[in-house]
């Protein structure tokens, strides 16, 4: 199974917070197109990380998804991975046409931040060629027998029940049966986003319970990609870090406060509210 980037943390290129801030959107930029393919690596995360929209790194991140230059030995384009990555956090839709293509790169970590950077764009015109990935790991019983890691599953899954592919819930309700816990995380987020039905919740509610921390952390950050208020008081009991229950439990105020009409907060906001006080 490929590893999946951390959902909860913006990190740079050697693992920490960098002084990003000492480079200039300008340098940023034309790095993109420097000779040396560190700083060209460097400054695509840098865009991504600070949401420089300017048309210029839009233009230049595209571009850079075409990148021959930078290849690892086994040959991965780590250049691409960043600017895929970066385009979908900076939001022009013009990204969305080049990152479909990018579903198609040889680098399973370049179809990964494409299927991340487009459900971050949420354009449905991109549901037909994730399918067609998803797809793959449902040739004969292949999805039964063995864990399949010729896709990203976890990204496309997540991807469709952001976009609300609804009429493809059959191809994403066997995933919930693969071998890899991650996938089926996925699964289980995917279809709580596509039917609203409380069992796909409560199976992630009851993941939160298990033994690895990686995964535990995970299913904090599906559960409060999908609001889930039912799961408050589990994500605050969760053995796991209390900055990555705060930012689970955010994102279950954010679906209360953008589904409520009324003007005053609700009684699940009010309860999350709570639960987060007590977690600082």
């Amino acid at each position: 199974m490929n590893s999946s980037p951390q959902k909860f943390e913006d990190l740079s290129p050697t693992g920490n917070f960098a002084d990003g801030e000492s480079l200039t959107v300008e340098q940023a930029i034309a790095n993109l197109e420097s000779a040396d393919l560190g700083l060209r690596f460097y400054a695509a995360w840098w865009l991504g990380r600070f949401r420089v929209c300017e048309p210029a790194a839009v233009r230049r991140l595209i571009a850079a998804l075409d990148d021959e230059a930078d290849r690892t030995p086994e040959g991965g384009y780590p250049l691409r991975r960043n600017a895929a990555r970066a385009l979908g956090k900076l939001g022009d839709r013009q990204a969305v046409s080049p990152l479909i293509e990018c579903l198609d790169c040889s680098d399973i970590y370049v179809r990964e931040a494409a299927a991340q950077s487009l459900e971050m764009l949420a354009d449905p015109v991109c549901i037909p060629a994730l399918i067609k990935l998803l797809q793959v790991g449902l040739q004969g019983e292949q999805l039964r027998s063995q864990p399949d890691l010729s896709q990203p599953y976890d990204a496309i899954l997540e991807a469709l029940g952001t976009l609300q592919a609804t009429e493809f819930i059959p191809l994403v309700k066997p995933f919930l049966e693969h071998p890899v816990e991650l996938v089926q995380y996925a699964a289980a987020r995917a279809m709580y986003q596509l039917t609203q039905e409380p069992v796909y919740g409560e199976r992630l509610v009851k993941a939160l319970g298990g033994e690895k921390l990686q995964l535990r952390r995970a299913v904090l950050a599906d559960l409060g990609a999908i609001g889930y208020l039912p799961a408050a008081d589990a994500i605050a009991q969760t053995f796991a870090e209390n900055s990555l229950k705060l930012i689970s439990l955010k994102g279950l105020l954010e679906y209360q406060v953008n589904h409520t009409a009324a003007s005053t907060l609700s009684e699940g906001a009010t309860k999350v509210m709570n639960l987060m006080d007590s977690l600082l």
